[in-house]
């Protein structure tokens, strides 16, 4: 592993005022705020509704390693002179393991990370097919998905901290399982990796810690516990018992 907590210092946090704006006042990151956020395992997912706070806490993860929050490679800024800054990662410090702290010390071509956003991944796919230091294939002629899943492959490659944000956006069902695979093969080979995300297959990923967003902040749970599991499991059960609410 590369961290083993992320945290606020003292001297960084937003006064009182400060926390009743956001993203501060969102309850995962004033927990945040007050407690810090340990990383126990090698793999780690954080899972919530729609505004819960994941995007948030993830770009300020990615941060804290020195990741640009608008998604890439660590240590590389590709076209971008100044790096994407959000007010979490502004502040967000990771305590560093003893091999986290010898990637960022080292040198670039030694620095395994990499950041990856449903939101700029596509861009990615459209423009870095070819670049020396990304992948061969021409990922601007495939399929969404089989653009994602030639990224990962390419910059998933070895040991490293990998950090993403609802990575399954452009995922079927057979897609995710390969993505699964992949993640759990990551952590059992030296990487970490943390990851937002709204699916209860990645969230099943086996030996993964799990990291429930809620109105009352965050709580570690089992996958069988996740009120996101129990939803699937009602609605593939019987449609009718939701989307009466919606279509009468």
């Amino acid at each position: 592993m590369f961290v083993s907590r992320a945290y606020v210092p003292e001297h960084l946090a937003p006064d009182r005022a400060g926390r009743e704006e956001w993203p501060f006042a969102v309850p995962c990151v004033a927990q945040l705020l007050d407690e810090g956020l340990a990383f126990d395992r090698p793999v780690t997912f954080l899972v919530g509704d729609n505004g819960s706070g994941k995007s948030t806490l993830v770009e300020g993860i990615a941060e804290s390693f020195g990741l640009d929050a608008y998604g890439g490679r660590l240590g590389t800024l590709r076209g971008r002179p100044e790096p994407t800054r959000t007010p979490l990662g502004e502040i967000l410090r990771a305590d560093t393991t003893a091999a986290g702290a010898r990637m960022l010390a080292g040198p670039r071509r030694r620095k395994k990370g990499f950041f990856l956003r449903a939101e700029t991944a596509f861009q990615m796919t459209e423009n870095l097919g070819g670049v020396p230091g990304y992948w061969d294939q021409d990922t601007s002629a495939m399929s969404h998905g089989e653009g994602f899943l030639t990224m990962f492959q390419a910059m998933f490659d070895s040991p490293g901290f990998y950090v993403m944000d609802e990575p399954e956006a452009a995922l079927s069902f057979t897609s995710c399982l390969r993505l699964v695979a992949l993640i759990h093969e990551l952590g059992r080979s030296g990487s970490q990796i943390i990851c937002a995300t709204h699916s209860p297959m990645l969230a099943g990923t086996p030996d993964a810690e799990i990291i429930e967003l809620g109105e009352e902040g965050f709580r570690r749970v089992g996958w069988e516990e996740l009120q996101l599991v129990d939803h699937w499991r009602r609605y593939l059960a019987d449609p009718h018992t939701y989307l009466r609410h919606i279509t009468s």
